[in-house]
């Protein structure tokens, strides 16, 4: 009798141990599902990372580049300098408005022109991440990619934005719609201050934080919208 029971005591055992056995692998399974399990190599998180910056600023460059990419767009569309903004009041209280949104418009036509350049810049600044780079871009705001980016391209990218943006400037005539604001407001203004600031840079400097901005969004999209992930990579790279 004592045997019988001994017996029975240790199947029980058995049995609860390969139960808890059971268990266990079946949260591991559902763990990997769900990619709570699923681990993260150097090169995973360096390959995820890298795609995150190519297709965010792909997609941004790519939306600021096309006709009124800046100029329909709310939060991006380049206005008239703060310094001048006396100037365009003054302007179109005397009959000039059409002058002051010819030299709006030109100015957002030449930033979309310049976003043209902007991917390869990015491409190559992509390319030389690092794994420290990637890790702390991960472990990072929700913009940290974009700070990265901006860190490493925006010499290269205002180099590069500048004669683009003078060309364009020109090409549709903006620098002679400036000159011909400016030059009317001062005729106007002969007891003012005298105003004549570089468009040129002006433009550049809004061009290169509308394209930054437009980047943080693709990249928001990208760490909180799983649909926005659009390859593997991606996928368990944000998902973790």
């Amino acid at each position: 009798m004592k045997q019988i029971l001994t017996l029975l005591i240790l199947l029980s055992v058995v049995q609860t141990q390969a139960d808890a056995q059971l268990k266990g692998l079946l949260n591991k399974a559902k763990d990997a599902i769900s990619g709570k399990s699923v681990s993260l190599s150097n090169d995973d998180i360096v390959a995820g990372l890298k795609e995150a910056l190519a297709v965010g600023s792909q997609k941004g460059a790519n939306s600021l580049s096309q006709v009124d990419g800046f100029f329909a767009n709310a939060a991006l569309k380049i206005l008239l300098p703060p310094e001048a903004a006396k100037v365009e009041s003054t302007l179109r209280k005397v009959g000039l408005g059409k002058q002051v949104d010819d030299a709006i418009l030109s100015m957002n036509r030449a930033a979309e022109d310049a976003c043209k350049s902007a991917a390869p810049i990015f491409g190559n600044a992509i390319k030389q991440m690092s794994f420290q780079d990637a890790l702390g871009i991960l472990k990072g705001g929700d913009t940290a990619a974009t700070g990265y980016l901006r860190g490493k391209t925006s010499t290269e990218l205002t180099n590069a934005f500048r004669p683009v943006i003078e060309q364009s400037l020109e090409k549709v005539n903006a620098t002679k719609y400036w000159n011909t604001l400016i030059s009317s407001y001062n005729k106007i203004n002969i007891l003012g201050k005298k105003i004549n600031p570089d468009l040129s840079a002006y433009v550049t400097e809004k061009a290169l934080s509308g394209i930054f901005h437009q980047v943080a969004i693709e990249e928001q999209n990208i760490r909180k919208d799983p649909m926005a992930r659009t390859s593997e990579i991606l996928k368990k790279v944000f998902a973790k």
